[in-house]
């Protein structure tokens, strides 16, 4: 059974005076967690506010949730969450304050936008401070906030651009835990935008990849990271080989396997069945202990830059 598109667009271009920021970009966007990546400057954004109503296509079309972008824009508001990029909270007013408004704004009744707002700032950790002036918020929280109000009145899709700019890596991990628990614990759909590959190799059902404001690829998770024909070994060390992986690489080089070793990982091209018996009876001979021996897989990195190769 086919799922159901969220996101779909047609030839979807959109022109400034100077610059192009989307180019003919046909992509359709299925429930679950996708990952929008590409440089700065890449049309992400744009996207988004073209996708909320927000700006005019220079031609082509959108559509969310089945509603066309360009004569729905308010009905697909109601329906969608937004976390913007940039800083847009007021500094004086508490994060309370400020999620009950964004939930009245969205329809909510009084009473269940508080009910609501006290919902979702405890999910997003904010509950303890949300009496607080959020002028005295650290980028995190300020960024928990932000999240906060795109959730509170139960949208069926969120679009997240940027959601861990400006964080540590325990704040981006801690943003990405709850990217994803959106999806797994409240089954909203979820485009989450970041030029940070690793991010959304982590987090994504799927992954868009735009450049320039073109589409390079469109594809689930899986196939991005689809398994190699290389193993990944890495070994311990030992008294009579120091370098345990340089002493594993020489002799599966002098048994005629193909070697490479960035770091202390050896990377094996298997060319048969036997390759991993090969590997495993070396790495015992030498009388070094295995870590890991597993198929390689590639990252969503690697696949960037050739897709970006290709396109070029």
């Amino acid at each position: 059974m086919l799922s159901v598109s969220v996101i779909q667009t047609e030839k979807l271009s959109k022109r400034y005076p100077r610059v192009t920021a989307l180019d003919r970009l046909t992509v359709d966007i299925g429930p679950g967690v996708t990952g929008l990546v590409g440089a700065n400057g890449a049309g992400k954004s744009t996207l988004i506010k073209i996708l909320l109503g927000l700006a005019p296509a220079s031609e082509g079309t959108a559509s969310v949730l089945g509603k066309d972008s360009a004569r729905e824009g308010a009905a697909i508001r109601e329906q969608v969450g937004y976390m913007p990029e940039h800083d847009c909270l007021p500094p004086d007013v508490s994060a309370t304050e400020f999620v009950v408004h964004m939930a009245r704004m969205s329809g909510l009744p009084r009473t269940a936008a508080r009910e609501r707002t006290a919902d979702t700032l405890r999910h997003v950790g904010l509950y303890e401070e949300r009496y607080r002036p959020m002028g005295g918020y650290s980028t995190g929280m300020k960024q928990r906030v932000k999240l906060a109000q795109a959730l509170v009145h139960d949208p069926s899709l969120v679009l997240l651009d940027e959601p861990t700019n400006g964080l540590d890596p325990a704040g981006r991990d801690d943003m990405l835990g709850l990217i994803r628990r959106i999806h797994t614990d409240f089954g909203i759909s979820v485009l989450v935008t970041s030029h940070l590959l690793g991010e959304l190799e982590r987090t994504s059902d799927h992954i868009v990849v735009i450049d320039g404001g073109r589409l390079l690829r469109s594809e689930a998770i899986a196939s991005f990271t689809g398994t190699t024909t290389s193993l990944a070994v890495e070994v311990t060390d030992s008294d009579a080989h120091p370098d345990g992986a340089h002493a594993v690489r020489a002799a599966l080089t002098e048994a005629g396997l193909s070697v490479e070793q960035p770091g202390r990982v050896l990377l094996v091209e298997v060319t048969g069945d036997d390759t991993y018996d090969t590997v495993r009876d070396t790495i015992a001979g030498l009388g070094l202990g295995l870590v890991r021996m597993e198929q390689r897989r590639h990252r969503i990195a690697e696949v960037f830059e050739g897709g970006s190769a290709h396109a070029a």
